[in-house]
């Protein structure tokens, strides 16, 4: 039979991610003394990291990335019209093809 998997609550993960941050202790003497798997008390200490790095971004963009961002969304547009281009030409020589077989087969 297979094991059923515990579920914790968003407050049980906050509060050991707390414990891990406040009090500079090992994730995995923290799990240890929780009963929890050090590698899921990881991942949770991850994404609170990085939900505390977004936030104090302010959710803006730095300069460097604007002009990333940016440059990307030109480069977008280009690609989109010579694929558009590209398209037209492909189907020119779709019906080039089947007027050249109609003609080679005598119709």
């Amino acid at each position: 039979m297979g094991e059923t998997r515990r579920r914790f609550d968003p407050d049980f993960r906050a509060g050991a991610v707390r414990i891990v941050r406040e009090t500079g202790k090992p994730i995995a003497q923290v799990a240890k003394d929780l009963g929890i798997n050090a590698g899921t008390l990881a991942n949770w200490a991850q994404m609170d990291r990085l939900a505390r790095e977004q936030d104090t971004n302010g959710g803006e963009l730095a300069e460097s990335e604007r002009e990333e961002l940016a440059r990307l969304r030109r480069q977008r547009t280009e690609w989109a019209k010579e694929r558009a281009e590209l398209e037209m030409e492909r189907d020119v020589l779709k019906r080039s093809v089947v007027l050249w077989v109609r003609e080679a087969m005598g119709r």
